[in-house]
């Protein structure tokens, strides 16, 4: 059976311009197989959630932590504590329990891992870093290019999937292009079941496969503990706490200043240009924003943005652009292609022509222009401020 996952595999791919040959043995499937859904006009069904299951072990899992702290650093066999929990009630596996276990083992000391290097446009690491909680929480989001280390970040005040998607979509404007994949950890509003059809084939959201068509990557899992594979983020998050974010706190603490959302994207929007992004990063000895100059020509490009109209009745409405936009109405938001003077739209979701609500006619507000980007950018000259 081919998958959710699969068949929007073969969209991306198809999208970034890779041949119904090349996508098939990419990912080992037959040509027609790709070629039907590649014709067909509707998307796959969309899959729900599997209720989670309870185990036998649930109840025991807190005894057998408790068990295995105190014991520490001498280790208990998981024979022992079978009989220990057995004579409590548990009346499951063995295997089960050996995998609890090992998970909670302080793993040993390894060799040093060879660092993962991707070729430029391929990949982008992504990941959340908790700054503060509380009642005024402070995240962050951070994204960096795996060839050139090119840096960037955004202060939240959640992590829920549509502040992601700004991120993202922040991110690469920033860039000034798409990668061919993202990598994540198990983030939940990414991943909904790890290795759901079998090893290395992942459940992911499905508003993240939707997003990822539109933009043209795959999203893309690391491997559990291997650190070569995500450790770029992982330590761009730790050198963002520590270089900016402290140094900041601690600098406006004493004035009575608390850093928020738009303080701190203020700031680090100044730092990404004048610091993380100029320093000579020691890995890959250059500037990441002179290796940049070389990933950005193999990124692809940016699909056009929506843009963002308001209206206002009364006056004749001539034709926009023909770019995707959206029209805020007084009484309801319309997604819409082409406006004419009849006081109709063309509908970018199934293409029928509605009225407007009100029955009158709109005219663009000249002033009211804006593609979404995040404030600031212009202001530094960043890679992503080109004017729209």
């Amino acid at each position: 059976m081919v998958t959710f996952e699969t068949v929007m595999e073969i969209k991306i791919l198809h999208k970034q311009g890779m041949s119904s040959r090349a996508i098939a043995r990419e990912l080992g499937i037959s040509r027609n197989t790709v070629k039907r859904y590649l014709q067909a006009k509707s998307e796959p069904p969309k899959y729900t959630p599997r209720p989670a299951v309870a185990s036998l072990l649930d109840e025991y899992r807190d005894y057998i932590r408790q068990r295995i702290a105190d014991a520490h650093p001498y280790k208990i066999p998981a024979t022992v504590i079978a009989r220990e929990i057995r004579d409590q009630g548990y009346r499951g596996g063995m295997t089960i329990l050996r995998i609890f276990i090992r998970s909670l083992s302080v793993p040993q000391e390894q060799e040093p891992a060879v660092r993962f290097e991707t070729e430029p446009g391929r990949q982008m690491q992504v990941d959340w870093g908790t700054l503060r909680n509380g009642r005024s929480p402070l995240h962050v989001f951070v994204a960096v290019l795996g060839y050139s280390r090119m840096l960037y970040i955004e202060f939240t005040d959640n992590m829920r999937y549509d502040t992601l998607e700004t991120c993202h979509r922040n991110a690469f404007r920033f860039f000034g292009g798409v990668p061919r994949e993202v990598l994540y950890d198990n983030m939940k509003t990414v991943v909904l079941q790890r290795d759901a059809y079998q090893t290395g084939q992942h459940r992911f959201h499905p508003s993240l496969w939707q997003f990822g068509k539109e933009m043209g990557f795959s999203p893309r899992l690391c491997r559990p503990f291997r650190a070569q594979t995500k450790g770029k983020v992982e330590r761009m998050v730790q050198y963002t706490r520590n270089s900016f974010y402290i140094p900041l706190m601690t600098r406006l603490l004493p004035m009575g200043i608390t850093v928020d959302v738009e303080t701190a994207n203020r700031h680090g929007l100044r730092w990404l240009h004048d610091v993380a992004n100029q320093r000579k990063h020691e890995t890959i000895q250059a500037r990441p924003c002179d290796r940049w100059l070389e990933e950005q020509q193999s990124m692809l490009a940016l699909p056009p943005e929506k843009k963002e109209y308001d209206v206002h009745p009364g006056e004749n409405l001539v034709n926009f652009d023909k770019h995707p936009c959206i029209i805020h109405s007084p009484s309801t938001t319309h997604s819409a292609e082409e406006w004419r003077d009849d006081g109709t739209a063309t509908s970018t979701t199934d293409g029928a022509r509605r009225a407007v609500a009100t029955g009158k006619p709109y005219k663009r507000s000249a002033c009211a222009v804006t593609t979404g980007s995040r404030p600031g950018m212009e202001l530094y000259g960043l890679p992503g401020a080109s004017a729209s």
